[in-house]
């Protein structure tokens, strides 16, 4: 399938791929460069993340970095 990029950047994803991917309007999805390719997927949710950086007590190392800046 073969579609033109818009004026302003935009470009259709096909229904039938939609459908397939569960996207419905207002989702968010994520853009990457591959090489000289765009992939484009559903973006994953905060909630589907949950866990991923708590082995590296991610909070914590912001909250200390916060308080170390300058003032």
């Amino acid at each position: 399938m073969t579609h033109r990029v818009g004026p302003k950047g935009q470009v259709v994803i096909p229904k039938a791929m939609r459908d397939q991917l569960g996207l419905r309007p207002g989702d968010a999805v994520d853009f990457e460069l591959e090489g000289d390719a765009v992939r484009v997927e559903p973006a994953r949710s905060l909630r589907a993340l949950g866990g991923t950086f708590r082995k590296d007590d991610l909070a914590a190392l912001l909250e200390d970095d916060r308080r170390a800046e300058p003032r």
